[in-house]
């Protein structure tokens, strides 16, 4: 051990000999109270030193004050001792017996100084003490007086208090000791290590309160209704919360130190499982409970007045005693499950489909919004949506997608009750299952248009406004499904292309919308936006956007136009026998072209240019062809009046021809006619201009299709009459006669030249229509043999130019009849055409391969039926161009 300098700054050193320390006097000599005090702090400092090297023989001295430093060792010190160490010592300064004083190894402190009386060996003055000798055992006495105070006695103390007031809170009192010092006492005990012994008799006195007298109380009402048994639980656990309330403000200080400090459950967590456990878990009242809140949810799903604050207090309590999924969801799922089932089911039995949809959508919309509204879990939410559309939509597909109810709410075009029922079969994915029913409906309702003979005049307007109604529906009821969108076009396209030789058709299988298309189309070109028909009928009722859309439109006629003639072209796009559409166009075409009747030039070649787009370019070469020869028509003509011109030829007829080429126009019938004479002239005249230009050519005047304007003077004035060729011929024949004068319809017929029929259907404009420039004799609507005609001396008109019915501007029977044939014909031969193309490139084909392929390759123009497309094999197998071999096949005929 290290030397240290004491306080009264004597230095101890190690003496070499004894004879040395014998004649050396101390300079200072201490009194007896320091040599006292000096000799304790090397005894004691001996004492450590002999712990703690009990071998080593020589020992330092350690300044022991609570004032002292410890001080950096001296190393002359050890030298000192080390060199002491090796020099031998005799037998008497080795060995130092202590004095009785001492008591063998064992220092008193607590003894009175010893005495000053000489011991041997011991110069006067001098203190007895030896460092080489120390103390064996230290003994410290306590020097205060031990408190009388018990820890145990002071825990029962607090205890005693905090016991006072658990009972005055379970017995629903107020507290009248002060809740600090509550508090305090708690965190004294807490501090002192007894928070384990107040955890567990806290704990032993919430569950006697819970387990007698809350539950005793909730024992009582126990025969009542599941509700009441609800509110009487309720209640308790209201109370329950209070009370645990207050002993946590009690014990809030063991509840986040030594509870939260050892990982166990904090005072609240304790109160709610004793709770649930003692309490709601028991039989009498976990059901009871449960079924109360279901019995509330039944009250409301039978329009009775919901008590909200309850149930909410209800789904609380489900959640805070953490029996929310374990209980009562199961419970309410369960019993709605049967209730959604048992509604759907009398509900598709007594309800229309309308109905049931629409209350379908305010069951799920109420359920979803109680959920809502009360915070039910999101599983809850989940599952029950799950039940209302497992029973609602799933089960009862059929019902919802039923032919005869479908088919109805699209009869009666009711979008927004369709669009219920859609979405509300969203829900699962099944709004694909209505294309069947929309598919049929569309059909038969396509049919019964298409096959409708008192109402084909209609036709085009009817399947018109049908297809706008469809296209609506499927924009906003079916939120423009994809699939159902193709169930639309395929359906439309099967109906409009039915076939049926019937008196329609003159026994061909031609396709009818193909002809009434045409037609309509020459109405719209022919009048413009008069002609077109009003869409606004019950059966088509516009939405509002549209309307305001025709709003719009309407004040720009040709922008009207054109929207008809879209529409009327998607029609067209589903048309397959497009043959008997070009037919029925060429020829009101010319007839508008020839007879000046198009409303507008721009919307003729706009449905040119449609056409064209939609069809190519050779299903518009000859439509193409015909507007050319109009306008070199006119730049003939135009040569014709300018040649006129420079020879000054003058003539009272005003001469417009058209020269139409044999190839693109249709064909018209010839009809012998007496030309009057100085019409003839001006025939010939434009004739002889016509073939000194172009040698070779012949022209074959075709005067049925001819119409002229002349003057009529009558009694009441002068009027200005449109009328056709023929009809100015028979007009022409009263020139000269006396106001009383008639003439028989034999001389009209010989004079005129006309067969009987054109004789009679131009005397019926004339004599027997609205506008009457002749007069019949005797009067009728009929014309006979044996009638005689004179002019109408009275005829009368507010206009001064007069337009006569031109009677051959309507297509009769015979023409009608004429054109289907012909288009028949045409498809017969465009067969055969299509089966030698295939056989030459194929050489050797199968029977139904090849049926195939005809049919494939005729869709456009029109196909024909099965028996009609063998027949033409059959032609062609006589014609030699095929023959038939083994295995129903065929082989081509090079």
């Amino acid at each position: 051990m290290k030397a240290a300098r004491d306080r009264s700054g004597a230095q101890n050193e190690l003496k070499p000999s004894s004879t040395d320390r014998k004649r050396k006097r101390p300079q200072h000599q201490p009194s007896s109270q320091d040599s006292l005090n000096l000799g304790k702090q090397q005894t004691i400092q001996d004492s450590f030193s002999s712990q703690q090297k009990p071998t080593t023989g020589a020992s330092e001295s350690l300044n022991l004050s609570p004032n002292s430093k410890r001080l950096r060792p001296d190393h002359s010190l050890t030298s000192d001792r080390t060199q002491r160490a090796s020099t031998p010592r005799p037998p008497e300064e080795m060995y130092t017996f202590a004095s009785k004083a001492t008591n063998g190894n064992v220092v008193d402190l607590t003894s009175s100084p010893p005495s000053k009386r000489r011991l041997s060996g011991v110069r006067p003055g001098q203190q007895n003490f030896n460092p080489h000798l120390g103390a064996k055992k230290l003994v410290v006495k306590n020097l205060r007086t031990p408190s009388s105070w018990d820890p145990n006695k002071y825990f029962e103390q607090i205890w005693s208090q905090l016991d006072a007031a658990l009972n005055t809170i379970f017995e629903y009192g107020s507290v009248t000791a002060s809740m600090e010092d509550l508090y305090r006492g708690v965190e004294n005990l807490c501090r002192q290590g007894k928070a384990k012994e107040v955890n567990e008799r806290l704990y032993e006195r919430m569950r006697h309160f819970v387990s007698g007298p809350l539950k005793e109380e909730l024992m009582i009402r126990k025969v009542e209704e599941n509700v009441d048994m609800l509110r009487a639980v309720l209640g308790a656990w209201k109370k329950w919360n209070d009370q645990v309330t207050l002993i946590r403000c009690i014990f809030y200080y063991m509840d986040r130190s030594y509870l939260l400090q050892t990982s166990k459950s904090s005072l609240y967590d304790i109160a709610v499982t004793l709770f649930r456990d003692l309490v709601f878990n028991s039989t009498a009242v976990k059901d009871r409970v449960v079924d109360g809140a279901c019995d509330l949810i039944a009250a409301d799903r039978m329009e009775q007045d919901l008590d909200q604050a309850t149930f909410r207090q209800a789904i609380g309590i489900f959640h805070d005693l953490a029996t929310y999924t374990s209980s009562f969801e199961p419970r309410m799922l369960g019993i709605s499950q049967g209730y959604i089932a048992g509604w759907a089911e009398r509900t598709s039995e007594e309800s229309s489909l309308s109905d049931y949809v629409r209350a379908s959508v305010d069951i799920m919309r109420r359920e979803m919004d109680r959920c809502e509204m009360f915070n039910l879990d999101s599983t809850t939410r989940r599952d029950l949506l799950a039940l209302l559309e497992e029973h609602i939509i799933q089960r009862k597909g059929e019902y919802l997608t039923s032919q005869g109810d479908v088919g109805a709410l699209l009869e009666d075009n009711r979008v927004d009750e369709l669009e219920q029922l859609y979405s509300l079969l969203q829900r699962r994915r099944l709004g694909t299952k209505l294309r069947p029913a929309f598919e049929t409906w569309i059909n038969n309702t396509g049919t019964n248009i298409i096959f409708d003979e008192q109402g084909q005049d209609q036709m085009v307007v009817r399947l018109l406004g049908l297809k706008r109604r469809l296209d609506n529906i499927w924009r906003v009821s079916f939120h423009r499904n994809e699939d159902l969108g193709h169930g639309l076009r395929e359906s439309f396209e099967a109906f409009i292309n039915k076939t049926k030789k019937g008196s329609a058709t003159h026994g061909t299988d031609n396709s009818k919308p193909g002809e009434m298309i045409a037609k309509y189309v020459d109405q719209l070109l022919r009048g413009g936006a008069k002609a077109i028909p009003s869409t606004y009928t019950a059966s088509n009722k516009l939405t509002t956007a549209e309307e305001e859309d025709n709003e719009e439109h309407a004040v720009d006629e040709d922008a009207e136009v054109n929207i008809q003639l879209d529409q009327v072209l998607d029609l067209f796009r589903f048309v397959h026998g497009k043959a008997v559409f070009e037919a029925f166009y060429k020829k009101d075409l010319a007839r508008r072209l020839l007879m000046g009747r198009s409303a507008s030039a721009d919307a003729e070649r706009s449905m040119l240019s449609r056409l064209k787009t939609e069809c190519g370019a050779a299903f518009t070469q000859n439509l193409e062809q015909m507007f050319k020869d109009v306008e070199l028509a006119r730049e003939e003509l135009a040569s014709y009046k300018s040649r006129q011109e420079e020879r000054q030829e003058k003539t009272q007829i005003d001469l417009s021809v058209n020269i139409l080429s044999a190839a693109a126009w249709p064909t018209y019938p010839d009809i012998s006619v007496r030309i009057p004479a100085d019409i003839k002239n001006t025939i010939d005249g434009y004739e002889a201009h016509y073939q000194s230009k172009h040698s070779g050519r012949k022209l074959d005047w075709k005067h049925s299709l001819a119409h002229c304007q002349m003057k009529a003077r009558f009694a009441k004035g002068s009027k200005e009459l449109v009328v056709s060729s023929f009809q100015a011929i028979v007009l022409l024949l009263f020139n000269g006669l006396d106001k009383d004068e008639q003439l028989s319809y034999e001389h009209i017929k010989a004079e005129s030249g006309l067969t009987d029929a054109e004789v009679i259907r131009t005397l019926q404009s004339l004599a027997c229509a609205k506008l009457r420039p002749l007069t019949k004799h005797p009067r009728g609507r009929d014309v006979a043999s044996t009638d005689s005609f004179s002019v109408n001396l009275a005829f009368t008109h507010e206009k001064y130019r007069v337009k006569i019915n031109q009677v051959q501007l309507k297509e009769t029977k015979e023409e009608n009849k004429e054109t289907h044939e012909r288009v028949a014909a045409d498809r017969n031969f465009e067969c055969q055409a299509a089966i030698v193309r295939i056989m030459k490139s194929r050489k050797t084909i199968g029977h139904s391969e090849l049926v195939a392929e005809v049919i494939k390759a005729t869709r456009s123009r029109g196909v024909l039926a099965m028996a009609d497309i063998k027949r033409n094999i059959d032609r062609l197998i006589e014609k030699d161009y095929m023959e038939r071999d083994e295995g129903n096949t065929y082989s081509y005929v090079a």
